[in-house]
């Protein structure tokens, strides 16, 4: 289901929103598209902390590539 809304994010419209206002600080692993996806995975499932999204992130690693998250979750990621 996450996956099917994500799908309704053009990818386009991210990516120039990226170029217009770009990042203070380089990212090595962790993308802003993964902090995006995280916290729009947070959103939808009634997260309230960072530990707790990272709890849930971190249960299934195997399925956080299906989601799009490409980077490894953590706390101090997150916390950008």
């Amino acid at each position: 289901m996450f996956a099917q809304v994500m799908d309704l994010l053009p990818l386009k419209a991210f990516w120039r929103c990226m170029r217009r206002y770009p990042e203070q600080r380089p990212c090595r692993r962790f993308t802003c598209l993964d902090q995006f996806l995280c916290m729009a995975f947070a959103q939808l499932t009634g997260r309230e902390s960072l530990r707790d999204i990272e709890s849930c992130l971190r249960a299934v690693p195997t399925k956080l590539y299906h989601l799009g998250i490409r980077g490894t979750v953590c706390r101090t990621t997150l916390e950008v």
